[in-house]
């Protein structure tokens, strides 16, 4: 009897472990993140996007954000602080800015790097939705302990090559850190982003809370997020560089 019992014992604990490594697999982690956001066909509905809110970096570092998206790939981010407005964009192909905390008052050509992070952002359902015929790499590398709970680890590289680890909590299937490399005015800097505070607007999830920080500095950018428009009307001249 004690030998049956422990066949039963060892047959249940086999067929538990098989249930959950079915459910690491990436496939099924994408799917779940899917249904997250929305489904395939709310988030198809949304051709524009428009989020507003507001930046802080500190006492009295703080700045009114507005990020316009349309598809194909095209996005538009203005900061506005001490009056002063600044804009980096992406129309698709090409990438520009308009920068007065570096003294440029007039549109330039966006460096290399930050016109790649720019095409980057202008992807609506993000890197992990139709991953494959975006032509990206998604691989699991494990299960992370992060302070709201465990999260599947993802090793995402991009088309473009450029490699980011993406954390979808493993309750909620939202993408809540990302981590990644940027190059920042000639340096490489290792960045970490915490998303939370889901919300639903014409059915799909978006992060009302978003913070980031250069890994190893106490310095975090928090930003809030006020409204979110799904499908306002944005006129193409928005995402074009201005004649110079």
């Amino acid at each position: 009897m004690r030998a049956g019992m422990q066949a039963v014992t060892i047959a249940l604990a086999a067929l538990a472990s098989a249930t959950y490594a079915t459910a690491q697999t990436v496939d099924e982690i994408v799917a779940k993140h899917l249904a997250a956001r929305g489904g395939r066909e709310a988030l198809a509905a949304v051709k524009t996007l428009r989020l507003s809110g507001h930046a802080t970096a500190g006492p009295g570092r703080e700045a009114i954000v507005r990020r316009e998206i349309a598809r194909p790939g095209k996005i538009r981010t203005e900061f506005v602080f001490q009056g002063t407005t600044g804009v980096y964009a992406w129309d698709g192909s090409q990438g520009w800015r308009v920068s007065p905390l570096d003294g440029s008052l007039d549109a330039e050509p966006l460096p290399e790097d930050e016109a790649a992070t720019s095409a980057e952002q202008a992807d609506i359902e993000g890197p992990l939705v139709d991953w494959k015929a975006k032509g990206h790499k998604v691989e699991l590398v494990g299960t992370a302990p992060l302070p709201g709970g465990p999260a599947h680890e993802l090793k995402v590289t991009l088309k473009s090559g450029a490699v980011r680890r993406v954390f979808v909590d493993a309750a909620t299937g939202f993408i809540v850190r990302t981590e990644s490399t940027r190059r920042v005015r000639g340096h490489d800097v290792a960045l970490d982003t915490d998303f939370g505070d889901y919300r639903k607007t014409n059915g799909v999830a978006f992060p009302y809370s978003i913070e980031g920080s250069a890994r190893g500095r106490p310095n975090r950018l928090r930003i809030v997020v006020d409204s979110v428009e799904v499908n306002p009307k944005l006129d193409e001249s928005r995402f074009k560089m201005p004649p110079r």
